[in-house]
């Protein structure tokens, strides 16, 4: 739909989840300055109401957004009557947000794992089964984007929930991507590697103590090759212009992916070892009189 369209966003409705922090406000904001009328949530209702406010002042049109948490089916769905009753359908859905906990089989908890799967894949289908069909009967076309990770790519240690997560979002939206076709509405999928975003500072990595002045040398090391959180954003929009599938926010990760479909064996070699190095540098040896323990902060959307 958007492909070789001038200032493809100017006027459309763009529904933005995780619009309070990180890559949602960032994608929100450079659509409000493009004159996109928006429509947003994020359940950090004070966070949301500073992008609306920022959205307004670059002289975009909000006309709904409501704080909630997008793996309430319930909540979701009510807002979408809201909307449909009184607004036509969007024309762009932007699934972007997301939480993150790390950690191995046996230091992960029962509610990180369903968090990983309520929030990141749960949480868009809730999206996509109240927004979707309105689009789909509207026939004027339009784009789905859910943002998926690096690790729905590759195997990154200590990331399974994480993964479970992130792999399913992206399978989802291969078979969407033709699905949806016929309709005109495209699907990209997001598969952003380390986003300087409160994600980054904030999950949850089970069993370790992120206090740990080598943890925490560790993580400060991960953020240093962090892009912007604007830079993504500009990606997204991009690759919603040109109907890609995988839009990726860094070229480390379009090489890495490659390297695992084209080169398995030493992609595997290699993934063992970055195993070795990633539990070495996250499991520091215990401090005296300070045994590891969960990172008890809870994980914030994108």
């Amino acid at each position: 739909m958007f492909q070789g369209m001038g200032n493809s966003f100017a006027g459309r409705r763009c529904f933005v989840t995780g619009a309070a922090s990180g890559i949602g406000r960032a994608t929100a904001l450079r659509l409000a300055a493009q004159g996109a009328e928006l429509y947003l949530t994020d359940r950090d209702a004070a966070g949301l109401e500073q992008t609306v406010a920022d959205a307004c002042a670059l002289g975009a049109q909000v006309p709904e957004h409501r704080a909630l948490d997008i793996s309430d089916y319930d909540a979701v769905a009510i807002f979408a009557a809201d909307i449909h009753t009184r607004h036509p359908a969007m024309d762009v859905i932007l699934n972007i947000a997301g939480v993150s906990a790390w950690g191995t089989v046996d230091q992960l908890t029962h509610r990180q794992w369903r968090s990983m799967i309520d929030i990141n894949l749960m949480g868009p289908i809730h999206v996509i089964e109240t927004f979707v069909p309105p689009m789909m009967a509207a026939g004027n076309g339009g784009h789905v984007v859910n943002v998926s990770s690096a690790a729905g790519l590759v195997a990154l240690p200590w990331h399974a929930a994480y993964s479970a997560s992130k792999y399913g979002l992206r399978g989802m939206s291969e078979v969407l991507r033709f699905d949806l076709a016929r309709h005109r509405i495209g699907v990209s999928v997001v598969v952003p590697g380390a986003v300087k975003t409160p994600l980054v500072r904030t999950v949850e990595i089970a069993g370790v103590d992120r206090d740990h002045p080598k943890v925490d040398r560790w993580v400060r090391r991960f953020s240093g090759h962090a892009v912007s959180p604007e830079r993504a954003a500009d990606k997204i929009l991009a690759g919603i212009e040109k109907n890609r599938f995988l839009i990726y926010t860094s070229s480390d990760i379009r090489a890495f992916y490659a390297f695992k479909r084209l080169a398995w064996l030493p992609y595997s070699v290699a993934m063992r070892r970055v195993n070795v190095l990633f539990t070495r540098a996250l499991r520091p040896a215990p401090q005296s009189g300070a045994p590891l323990s969960a990172n008890p902060s809870a994980t914030k959307e994108h």
